[in-house]
C-alpha cells in the first residue's frame, strides 16, 4: 500500500496540495482544526476559506506574473484555479470570485476524493516522526501551540506583520445618482466596478477624517509588527502624505463620470464579492479602525452616504518562517526533512501564490512517497520563481513576503529585433510578454518530462 501524506490545514495551500497528492494516486490525510477551534479571522468551516479579499488578481497571462501564475496552475491541474473559474464574478481584468461558491466547491470536491481523508483537530505540535512526510500548511493563523512548536525547533524569533481585510457593502444601498459602474480603460465587460468620486474639497475632508479617527488598540504581542505593502490599511497610506491615497487605491485615471463632466479628483472603487451582485467590497480600503468610525468615516464617500455593511474592514495578525534558511529547495525543513511548508507561511503573499506553494509541495512529496525523482519546476516559469525566491533567492537576513512579480525570473536574452522600433513601457511590456511566452513553454517540458517519470 502507499504510504500517506499528512496535511496540516485546510486553507487555499493544504487544499491544492492534497488535490494534487491525491490524483497523484497517494492516500492523503488533511487535518483541518476548524470547527473544533476558530480563528480571529474565519467565520466559517469551509475548507479554502477566502478570509481577507475575494479576488485572485490580474488574470492577464501575457503581461502580468500573477495572470502568468493563473495559467501555470491551470496546467497543472489546480483544484483552486477550476473552482475559482466556477466561482467567478465580475472583476474587469482580473479573477474575483464568490467566496461562499468557492470554499463550497473545493471542500465538496476533497470531500469526495476517494483518496482524501478529512480530519477535524487541532494539531498542537509538531507531527509526530511516525506520520512519515508531512505538509504544514496552517498559513497566517497558525495556533500558537503548532507555531510555538515550529519556534523551538528552528530556534527563529517568530516572524510576523498584519493582514488587513477591507469592509464590504450592500449594493441597493449605494446612490447610483453619483455612483457609476465603469472598469478602469473599461477592462473586462468594462463596467465591473462601482465607482464613487470626490472633489479636492471632499477629497481633503474625508483624509482629515480618516487621520484623526479612533482606531483600536493592537494587543501587547502585536506591537511593532511591521505590515505587509500590499495589504497596507487605508490609514497608514494615509498618513503617508496628503496625496498618497490619490496614487494608490483612489486614482481617479482611466474613469469618467457620466454624471459629471469635470474630472473626479479622486475615485473610490467596489468589487463585486458574490455571484448574486448583492455585495461590493470597497478596493484597498483594510482598516483597523474602530467600526463605528468606520460606518462614519466610509459615510462621507459621496454615494456611499447610506451605505449598508454587511462586513467591517480589520486586521488580523499573518505568520511565516525565514524560509530562504529553513528551508531546502524542495521545501522540506532542514531541521526535520519529513516535513515540508507551504503556502503564506513560508513567506510567499497572495491566494495564488500560497496555492501554488501547495502544487509544489504537494508534487514533490508524492513523487518521494510514490519513489519518483523529484523535477524542481524551471526558474523560468512562475511556479519556479517563487520557490527559488523563498528557498534561497531572498536574503535571509532582510526576507520579507513577496507577491509573485517578474523580478522574481532570471533574465532573458531578447530575440534579435524582437522589440525593434519599442521604446520605455511599451518595450518592457513586450518583454514580458516574451518572458511569459517563454515560462509557459518551459512549464510545458517539465511537466512532460515528469510525466514520463510518473509513467
Amino acid at each position: 500500500m502507499t504510504k500517506e501524506l499528512h496535511i496540516v490545514g485546510g486553507g487555499l495551500a493544504g487544499s491544492e496540495a492534497a488535490w494534487q497528492a491525491a490524483q497523484m494516486g497517494v492516500p492523503v490525510v488533511l487535518h483541518e482544526m476548524r470547527p473544533v477551534r476558530k480563528t480571529d479571522a474565519h467565520k466559517t468551516d469551509g475548507l479554502a476559506e477566502l478570509v481577507c479579499s475575494n479576488s485572485f488578481r490580474s488574470d492577464d497571462v501575457d503581461y502580468n506574473a500573477v495572470g502568468l501564475l493563473h495559467e501555470e496552475m491551470r496546467r497543472c491541474g489546480s483544484i483552486i484555479m477550476r473552482e475559482g473559474a466556477k466561482a467567478a464574478v465580475p472583476a474587469g481584468g482580473a479573477l474575483a470570485v464568490d467566496r461562499d461558491i468557492f470554499s463550497d466547491g473545493v471542500t465538496q470536491a476533497l470531500t469526495e476524493h476517494p483518496l482524501i481523508t478529512i480530519e477535524r483537530e487541532e494539531i498542537a505540535g509538531l507531527p509526530p516522526k511516525d506520520w512519515g512526510s508531512t505538509i504544514i500548511a496552517t498559513g497566517p493563523l497558525t495556533s500558537e501551540p503548532l507555531a510555538k512548536a515550529i519556534q523551538d525547533i528552528t530556534g527563529e524569533d517568530e516572524l510576523a506583520f498584519f493582514d488587513a481585510i477591507a469592509p464590504i457593502v450592500h449594493k441597493d444601498s449605494v446612490n447610483f445618482d453619483i455612483a457609476w459602474f465603469q472598469s478602469r480603460y473599461d477592462k473586462g465587460t468594462g463596467k465591473d466596478y462601482i465607482n464613487c468620486p470626490m472633489t479636492k474639497e471632499q477629497y481633503e475632508a474625508f483624509v482629515h477624517e480618516l487621520t484623526h479617527a479612533e482606531y483600536g488598540e493592537f494587543k501587547e504581542w502585536e506591537k511593532n509588527t511591521p505590515y505587509f505593502e500590499g495589504c497596507m490599511p487605508i490609514e497608514v497610506m494615509a498618513s503617508r502624505g496628503p496625496e498618497t491615497l490619490r496614487f494608490g487605491p483612489m486614482k481617479p485615471v482611466g474613469l469618467t463620470n457620466p454624471h459629471k463632466d469635470e474630472r473626479a479628483y479622486a475615485i473610490v472603487q467596489l468589487r463585486q464579492d458574490n455571484a448574486l451582485g448583492t455585495l461590493y467590497n470597497m478596493v484597498g480600503f483594510q482598516t483597523k479602525m474602530k467600526y463605528g468610525e468606520q460606518t462614519r468615516v466610509f459615510k462621507l464617500i459621496p454615494g456611499l452616504e447610506n451605505a449598508e455593511f454587511a462586513r467591517l474592514g480589520g486586521l488580523h495578525r499573518n505568520t511565516f518562517i525565514n524560509s530562504p534558511k529553513l528551508l531546502d529547495e524542495r521545501l522540506r525543513l532542514k531541521a526535520r526533512p519529513d516535513i515540508r511548508f507551504a503556502g503564506q507561511i513560508t513567506g510567499c503573499e497572495g491566494y495564488v501564490e500560497s496555492a501554488a506553494v501547495g502544487i509544489m509541495a504537494a508534487r514533490f512529496a508524492a513523487s518521494e512517497i510514490l519513489g519518483n525523482p523529484v523535477e524542481l519546476p524551471p526558474a523560468t516559469t512562475a511556479l519556479g520563481a517563487i520557490l527559488s525566491h523563498i528557498t534561497g533567492g531572498a536574503d535571509e537576513k532582510t526576507f520579507q513576503p513577496m507577491n509573485v512579480n517578474f523580478g522574481l525570473f532570471p533574465e532573458m536574452e531578447v530575440p534579435k529585433g524582437a522589440l525593434k522600433g519599442l521604446k520605455g513601457k511599451e518595450k518592457g511590456r513586450e518583454k514580458k510578454k516574451l518572458m511569459s511566452q517563454r515560462a509557459l513553454n518551459d512549464l510545458g517540458l517539465w511537466l512532460e518530462n515528469i510525466g514520463k517519470i510518473a509513467a
